[in-house]
């Protein structure tokens, strides 16, 4: 329990672990005036035992209990503040930290681990934090020291009596430590259901489209069916398996405040207790019962908070890749590669690849597919550190620049453009928050979709759906070369930015490519012959190593893997119904 409290506070940023250490110390405070009613009861009962009760009598039992009162809920008010603003502040921290830690991750880590996975830990894990170990570690705290106050106060009056509650507790923190064992078995299953879960119903909506077209609906539908099954059997099975520990515990803490009540009427009948001290002892069990029962079974979610905080440092724990370069603003933008590989754990996917890109070129990489394309492009832009040789920009290894600073330098277009649930305006100028709406517009006119988001119900305060769903694939790609001009970086990255591009829009955003790369250095990787062809440089992969490199007119003189490439675009382009 304390081990996991610890890793809780260990957890906490320096600020929000002294928001919980002062708030336990306020509980401390709150536990010594909730004691305070026992000397106003004592107080009282002796008055009345002797029949002295008298107005001075009334008025110095009732001080003592307004004391109490007004002290044990004010420090009650101020724990509980601290405590929830720690809790909210450090899951919020913990969430921009997290957010801060994936963007510099290499991008080999989204394929090993599930984007389920991510989202689990970032939404339902730092959800558990923030609502879950607040309440726990404020139960917790304050009825382990509410019970130690009163345990103390016990002893002092009669020692005896204090010794049999002493026994009882030990029996109580068994029971208690045999209920956190079953959470910790449980715990960490829970969360890797709760993860699952998850991770179906993404794949589940972002799917949704093949599920229909391959009438797969059924089978989808049931394994995600399956999974929410498996989820709710995980958490009833963790609550079944608890609840008898959770009886034991308040069946016990019954007995024992009978114990004590018996004991203390015994002894007062043998004349080895004052009825004074009877009557205290018996009111202090039914306050011990109360604040332990509660903390005992809340203790049992402190093994969530537990497997929580470790899922989030697993995350925080990954190495990053090493982004304490310099803030370099290069002169050229020239782009090498020196005898580079590069490998998914044991298979190798780049291979000795060396090359040059000269500023203000434009470079077309093309290739087999599984040949290794994107993954140059990722390394020469650096999404991957290369496992040997180096990539340099304006002659320095880019490992020498902050990741900032090189990512200054490069403005992507990929095939798969993603545009956030925001306006129009506020997706072009992603790069550029503070860009005035003119510029916006100018980025608009150059990427050709300026007109069709005129038409939009709100022009460029129109909200978009989550990921561009309702836009059209050439409208979110014209979008997103909006975007890249407003960023008016000096190197392009093009995925095959035309591939899933329909007759219709090609001529646009043919357009709107060209006015992104005008005077830039420019790295493509397409299928259209238009594109291919026209580059300045041309570099075919094929296994991870470079197996031809070239103009169109030289590739094709030379015959192999481009020839027939072209040939094969011919061929299939003269085809007609």
């Amino acid at each position: 329990m304390f081990k996991t409290l610890k890793k809780f506070f260990d957890f906490c940023s320096p600020a929000d672990r002294k928001r919980f250490y002062v708030s336990i110390a306020l509980s401390f405070i709150q536990a010594v005036f909730e004691a305070l009613k026992i000397p106003a009861i004592a107080c009282m009962v002796q008055a009345l035992l002797n029949d002295s009760v008298t107005k001075k009598t009334c008025l110095t039992c009732l001080c003592i209990m307004l004391v109490s009162i007004i002290g044990s809920g004010i420090s009650k008010s101020k724990a509980t503040m601290l405590q929830t603003e720690g809790g909210y502040n450090t899951c919020a921290e913990k969430r921009m930290k997290l957010a801060e830690h994936l963007r510099y991750l290499p991008m080999g880590y989204y394929n090993e681990n599930s984007l389920g996975r991510i989202m689990s830990v970032t939404t339902n894990t730092m959800q558990n934090l923030e609502n879950v170990a607040t309440r726990v570690v404020m139960l917790v705290c304050s009825g382990m020291l509410t019970t130690a106050v009163i345990t103390l106060m016990m002893l002092i009056y009669d020692l005896r009596v204090g010794l049999i509650l002493c026994a009882g507790l030990v029996v109580f923190f068994a029971v208690n430590a045999g209920m956190m064992r079953v959470s910790a078995s449980m715990a960490k299953q829970k969360l890797e259901k709760d993860t699952a879960l998850v991770a179906k119903v993404i794949e589940y909506i972002q799917g949704i489209s093949e599920v229909k077209a391959f009438r797969l609906s059924g089978r989808q539908s049931k394994e995600l069916n399956i999974a929410i099954e498996e989820n709710e059997h995980a958490n009833s099975a963790m609550e079944l398996k608890l609840i008898p520990f959770m009886t034991l515990q308040s069946f016990w803490l019954k007995a024992v405040g009978t114990v004590i009540l018996s004991a203390s009427v015994l002894m007062h009948l043998s004349g080895s207790m004052d009825l004074l001290t009877c009557l205290i002892m018996i009111v202090s069990s039914y306050l011990i019962y109360a604040q332990l029962d509660t903390a005992g079974k809340y203790s049992a979610l402190l093994r969530t908070v537990d497997v929580s905080v470790t899922q989030a440092q697993e995350i925080l724990a990954t190495p990053q890749m090493d982004i304490s370069g310099e803030d370099i603003r290069p002169s050229h933008f020239d782009i090498t590669a020196e005898n580079i590989d590069f490998a998914y754990d044991e298979r190798k996917i780049i291979d000795g690849v060396s090359l040059k890109i000269p500023e203000r070129t434009s470079t077309a990489i093309v290739g087999p597919s599984g040949g290794g394309k994107t993954t140059l492009t990722s390394l020469l832009s650096r999404f991957w550190d290369v496992d040997k040789g180096a990539v340099k920009l304006d002659g320095r290894n880019v490992k020498e620049y902050s990741m900032d600073a090189l990512m200054r330098n490069f403005s992507f277009v990929f095939q798969r453009v993603y545009l956030f649930g925001d306006t129009v305006a506020n997706n072009i100028r992603f790069g550029q928050p503070d860009a005035p709406m003119e510029k916006v517009i100018e980025a608009a006119k150059k990427a050709c979709c300026h007109d069709f988001i005129m038409q939009l119900p709100d022009g460029y305060d129109t909200v978009i759906g989550e990921g561009g769903a309702s836009l059209s694939g050439g409208e979110k790609q014209r979008i997103s070369i909006a975007r890249a001009i407003m960023k008016d970086s000096p190197v392009i990255v093009l995925d095959e930015a035309t591939a899933n591009v329909d007759p219709e829009n090609e001529a646009e955003l043919m357009e709107a490519i060209e006015a992104l790369t005008h005077e830039k250095t420019v790295i493509m990787i397409a299928h259209r012959l238009k594109t291919v062809r026209t580059a300045d440089n041309i570099i075919v992969i094929d296994g991870g190593r470079i197996a031809q490199q070239g103009t169109h007119d030289e590739l094709m003189a030379q015959g192999g893997i481009y020839k027939n490439f072209v040939e094969s675009r011919q061929e299939a382009a003269s085809w007609r119904l």
